[in-house]
């Protein structure tokens, strides 16, 4: 049997300064897309899509190595909270086997 693992890291980001929908895709599509570009994972908007000052994004990679997941989400963290005008007010990981 094989085994593998997904790891899951979703981020609450804040932009209250922000006053558009327009302004608030300006702030966050570059990020998931340089996200998608250095980074072995998909990359999802999943809520607040009609609220203009916060959005949730989901990120999620799959691999054999259990820990070498956790680092990479620990990378995605990282560049996530450092590459964009917003807050990242909440975020979580999760790592599951699958069978």
């Amino acid at each position: 049997m094989i085994r593998g693992y997904i790891g899951i890291y979703t981020a609450r980001l804040e932009m209250r300064f922000v006053s558009s929908l327009k302004e608030k895709r300006a702030l966050i599509r570059p990020v998931t897309e340089r996200l998608k570009a250095r980074f072995p994972v998909s990359v999802a908007r999943l809520d607040g899509l009609d609220a203009h000052d916060w959005e949730l994004i989901g990120v999620v990679s799959i691999h054999h190595d259990a820990i070498w997941l956790e680092e990479l989400l620990q990378n995605v963290s990282g560049f996530v909270a450092g590459n964009g005008e917003y807050s990242v007010v909440d975020e979580s990981f999760e790592i599951m086997e699958l069978e």
